[in-house]
């Protein structure tokens, strides 16, 4: 027996390992529960659905859900398990989480979503006491218990909705269901159903999240009775049943939609706010025969497009676009001709002009603009004028040579003159409006047509080769028009391809087409310089858009031209109030000139490095508007494009000292279906990330990068790096002092003499550990610039960051 010892340490080694150590569970548990410690991970497998948990009865399931179109994100939800099409009916709110991440059930916090770097993502909030397990029950409801014994509840997925109620679940008073943003994104959209306090069930858009009041309630169930508190609603009620009801307090039920119980004896069901605004109720075949779709049984309201009225937020669609509804009563959302989506992936978003809206005294509209008439379309807000009587050939002409209308709907016998951006727009099958849109003219750069002179020239030589041919032998005859001829060949294409370049326009879009000519008088001969970079020289002028810019590159080496494709492509079709607008362009023969809105107060450089130290509260301004400018290009524009050269040489500041990115020179398109682009170093010593010199794969990542060198200096306002004998070694590389000044909690000396900043160490506390986040050597660890700008808003909390060169440095 002397093993018995040795048995028994061994025994007590594994019942500790099991017990202290945290379970992995990656299979399906089929018991309803999951035990404190257990956990799953987030990883690629052949079904999209990966389940943690299911109900008894294997109607639901709990677990990680792969996003339809990507490959490494994953949403943490509960869904109806049998059903194959897309049937989630609840999830963790946030962000969604990429491969790697791992929810665990925690006694002390509850369910716990990570990433792969161990960051938390979502947790269950909202409850006090000790988690012994978690169950999924037939009901559809995930609830988090305190003991096996009494079964106290302490957190559920019932009374945390996210878009969908299933049956048995209710709303009481100050409850709500929040739509997605889009079918495929579940970031927070802008309809909401409320269970409000005076006892009204509610419809209602919100434009922005952190709006205190709704713009618009389009939807009201009238269960409010101010003269009798106990005749009020106080609840939703979705009975097991399938029926939709409000509970008043004296225990009458208003019924909104009863289902039979054949219905609901043999279909799934549920309650759901679509992300487009609609509220329905659906059914789906417990027993489908073949891939059965859900069928609405009730909707509301009966008409969205209609429904959404007032003078705030953009109505059932985005701004500038128009909704008409389908055959299951929801909004179809399109822009209307010469408009395209802001985002092309989000067909309910607003459109933006494809022209830039000129004002030109010397030129009527009829000159610069053509009307597109459109029937039974209508923005029935935004008026600027109201004309009435007036004729249809009336109405066309006013908004046609009014240069501030951009619409103008005719009905009846009168005109209503309309400014974008337009809201509310809706599409009807039949009526008596018409829509007259106004739409530049397209202009066409002028053909080089040679002069009378050349054409001469060219005849006399024609004749000087026929008595050289005539002259000679027939073989050097033969060999002299073979060459003539090739050398004709050559200078046919050669034209040609010179005509090509200079008539077609060099991006989709209407910008002006500006005359050598007229921008050589628009600056006086080219002679104010107002900015000089490697490639071009910028100058002062003024054409009829007013005072501009005028970027030169006149040299006719290979990377000019480039760098001229490159900012036009780029420019030309953004749209964002942090970046440099363009007006036009010159692409005739040699000359490459670009025409910019004119900046006031020049670059950020000067204003950053002058002797006078402008104020704290101005740089903050300045850096989160640098930082929303980046997020539009990252995530916003139809296809994400890396600036590849932030710096404060190519940020300007307007008149309001608004920060304005421009130079996009260097700038890369990356097309939908990327995320990663080859290619050569780009951008300027001192703000060029890592990745360039490792010929890795570059991504938004190294915007990211040059951004967090640019807000260290925005903070200091110091050079990235200074000359050793004016400041010292130690503070010579500005990355590197204000790392070592974090590190030793010594921020003040970084704002030294700066009384407004050192009076808000708080901020600049959060903007240094952001800056810090935003150079980490590994480019997965930086922040998105959304989250970035989130994060200098004080939206989000700022972790205290690691040291940023791992790879190549000890701390």
């Amino acid at each position: 027996m002397e093993y018995q010892p040795i048995l028994l340490l061994l025994f007590l080694v594994l019942f500790s390992t099991v017990l202290l150590n945290p379970v992995h569970i990656h299979a399906q548990n089929n018991s309803g529960t999951i035990l404190v410690g257990q956990s799953l991970t987030a990883a690629q497998t052949t079904s999209r659905r990966q389940p943690w948990v299911s109900s008894p009865s294997g109607d639901f399931a709990f677990g990680f859900q792969q996003l339809n179109g990507t490959d490494h994100q994953f949403m943490l939800c509960l869904w109806y398990a049998n059903v194959t099409e897309e049937s989630i009916v609840w999830y963790a709110s946030g962000p969604p989480a990429p491969e790697g991440s791992e929810v665990q059930l925690d006694a002390d916090r509850g369910l716990v979503l990570s990433d792969p770097q161990g960051r938390t993502l979502w947790k269950s909030d909202g409850f006090s006491g000790k988690v012994a397990y978690g169950i999924l029950n037939d009901t559809g409801n995930f609830a988090l218990l305190a003991t096996r014994n009494s079964s106290t509840n302490l957190w559920d997925t019932f009374r945390h909705p996210t878009d969908t109620l299933l049956p048995g679940q209710v709303m009481d008073i100050g409850s709500q269901l929040i739509s997605r943003r889009s079918e495929a994104n579940f970031s927070q959209g802008r309809f909401y159903l409320v269970m409000r306090d005076d006892g009204n069930l509610v419809l209602s858009t919100k434009s922005l999240p952190t709006n205190t009041d709704f713009d618009a309630e389009y939807y009201n169930t009238q269960t409010s009775d101010p003269s009798n508190q106990t005749n009020t609603g106080f609840k939703l009620m979705f009975s097991e049943n399938g029926s939709v009801s409000i509970l008043k307090r004296n225990n009458v039920a208003v019924e909104l939609k009863s289902v039979s119980n054949s219905i609901s004896m043999e279909n799934h069901l549920r309650l759901t706010l679509n992300f487009d605004g609609v509220l329905g109720l659906y059914q789906h075949p417990k027993n489908p025969v073949g891939n059965q779709s859900w069928i609405p049984l009730w909707t509301q309201p009966d008409n969205i497009c209609r429904a959404i009225a007032g003078n705030y937020g953009s109505g059932a669609c985005g701004y500038n676009n128009v909704c008409s509804l389908d055959t299951n009563n929801r909004p179809y959302c399109e822009c209307p001709p010469t408009y395209t989506l802001v985002d092309p992936s989000d067909k309910h978003g607003s459109c933006t002009r494809d022209f830039l809206q000129i004002c030109n005294k010397e030129t009527s509209g009829e000159d610069l603009y053509n009307i597109i008439e459109i029937a039974n379309m209508n923005w029935p807000f935004n008026d600027v004028e109201h004309i009435n009587p007036y004729s249809k050939e009336e109405c066309r002409a006013a908004c046609l040579n009014d240069c501030l209308c951009d619409v103008a709907i005719y009905g009846g016998s009168g005109c209503w003159k309309k400014r974008l951006p337009l809201s509310n727009g809706v599409k009807e099958i039949s009526g008596d409006t018409i829509a007259f849109l106004k739409v530049r003219k397209g202009i066409v750069p002028p053909k080089d047509h040679g002069t009378p002179a050349s054409l001469g020239e060219n005849k006399d030589k024609g004749f000087l080769a026929n008595k050289v041919l005539l002259g000679t032998s027939v073989s050097v005859n033969i060999l002299l028009i073979a060459a003539t001829c090739s050398v004709l060949v050559f200078i046919i294409h050669s034209r040609d391809f010179k005509k090509t370049a200079s008539a077609s326009p060099l991006v989709q879009s209407n910008l002006c087409c500006f005359l050598y000519k007229e921008l050589a008088e628009a600056t006086k001969g080219f002679t104010e310089e107002i900015g000089r970079g490697a490639s071009a020289i910028v100058y002062k002028g003024e054409t009829q858009v007013g005072i501009v810019a005028v970027k030169k590159l006149d040299r006719l080496d290979q990377n000019s031209a480039v760098e001229f494709k490159a900012e036009m492509n780029v420019i030309g079709q953004t749209h964002h109030k942090n970046l440099v607008r363009l007006h036009g362009y010159c692409n005739e023969d040699q000359h490459h000139i670009l025409v910019y809105e004119y900046m006031s107060n020049g670059t950020l450089a000067n204003f950053l490095f002058s002797d006078l130290r402008p104020c704290w509260s101005e740089r903050v301004k300045i850096a989160i508007g640098i930082a929303h400018g980046l997020a539009y290009l990252h995530d916003e524009c139809s296809t994400q494009i890396i600036h590849c050269d932030i710096k404060p040489q190519n940020i300007l500041l307007d008149d309001h000292y608004n920060a304005r990115i421009s130079d996009f020179g260097l700038a890369k398109i990356l097309m939908l279906n990327e995320s990663r682009t080859n290619t050569g170093i780009r951008g300027t010593k001192g703000y060029v990330a890592p990745e360039w010199f490792r010929n890795n794969k570059v991504t938004v990542k190294v915007d990211v990068y040059s951004f967090g060198v640019l807000l260290m200096e925005i903070i200091t306002c110091r050079r990235n790096v200074e000359d050793v004998e004016a400041c010292g070694e130690d503070k010579a590389i500005l990355v590197d002092w204000l790392t070592d000044c974090f590190n030793d909690n010594r921020l003040d000396l970084l704002v030294e003499d700066d009384a407004e900043a050192l009076d808000d160490m708080e901020k600049i506390k959060r903007f240094i550990m952001t800056a810090i986040w935003c150079i980490q050597e590994d480019p997965s660890l930086r922040p998105t610039m959304r989250m970035v700008t989130q994060m200098l808003e004080e939206i989000v909390q700022v972790h205290v960051p690691p040291y940023p060169y791992p790879l190549t440095g000890t701390n």
